[in-house]
């Protein structure tokens, strides 16, 4: 694993020395694109909109579109803009981790103590194990300030989660929802019992990728000539005829599956 970050946790008045790295892998498979004439792979270049030549890595710069004109910025102009979020993520407050709503959360990252940051380290972790809180703080990655949650993860290590900023959520207003009339008393009964028959303690390890191992089979088929028959699947209908029947079928066969 290879660090994308160093820095330190700003903890009050102690500062915790730490690598972060990334804490998820991609599980799709890697597919390329390719010339279907002859199978060559399809290359991406960065070319010059004017010229039409590729530019190379080294001269490519970034700037900023000010009234016609580009404003071109360096390395030095963004550790500037915030210099102490550059190296240090600073916790601004601790909650509950029930009080954020899933929505907001997004990448997570593990971290790791440097030299001397071994006991700082520790004593973060077990106080938030304690305490049962989590810590929310902001740093600078990638020329972006990023909003995350520090909390525990496996009792084990100190685990970062990015969080979106609330603005970056979008409006669903202008989505038909219909307000619809209320459900039949005896229709929302139904329902809780299938909840209830449904409801169990979630272990994440139950789920699988299955479609990219799926994908494998097809594609080692192919391999050795064999062809690939396609099961014609309907979506499903969205009109409900009778909706009481449906979750009476739907619990009567959740109770034939238990049994």
């Amino acid at each position: 694993m290879r660090a994308i970050w160093n820095g330190a946790i700003g903890f009050g008045l102690v500062n915790i020395p730490i690598k972060l790295y990334s804490a998820t892998d991609s599980s799709t498979l890697d597919l390329d694109m390719l010339d279907s004439k002859d199978m060559s792979n399809i290359k991406f270049k960065r070319v010059n909109e004017k010229t039409g030549k590729e530019v190379v890595w080294e001269n490519i710069v970034k700037g900023y579109k000010l009234e016609d004109k580009y404003i071109v910025l360096d390395d030095e102009d963004f550790a500037a803009a915030s210099p102490e979020k550059s190296k240090v993520l600073s916790i601004a407050q601790f909650v509950k981790e029930d009080e954020i709503d899933s929505a907001l959360f997004e990448t997570p990252y593990f971290l790791e103590p440097q030299k001397n940051g071994e006991a700082a380290y520790k004593l973060l972790l077990k106080s938030l194990m304690k305490t049962k809180m989590a810590g929310i703080g902001s740093f600078i990655l990638r020329e972006r300030e990023i909003l995350c949650l520090i909390r525990p993860y496996d009792d084990k290590i100190l685990m970062v989660n990015r969080m979106r900023y609330p603005e970056e959520m979008r409006s669903y207003e202008d989505l038909k929802i219909p307000a619809g009339s209320a459900p039949k008393p005896d229709e929302l009964k139904m329902a809780e019992a299938l909840i209830k028959s449904l409801a169990s303690t979630f272990d994440p390890t139950k789920y699988k990728d299955t479609y990219n191992a799926d994908l494998l089979k097809i594609i080692k088929q192919k391999a050795k000539g064999k062809k690939v028959k396609l099961t014609e699947t309907k979506e499903p209908e969205g009109k409900t005829t009778d909706l009481m029947a449906m979750l009476k079928a739907s619990l009567e066969g959740k109770k034939k599956k238990a049994g």
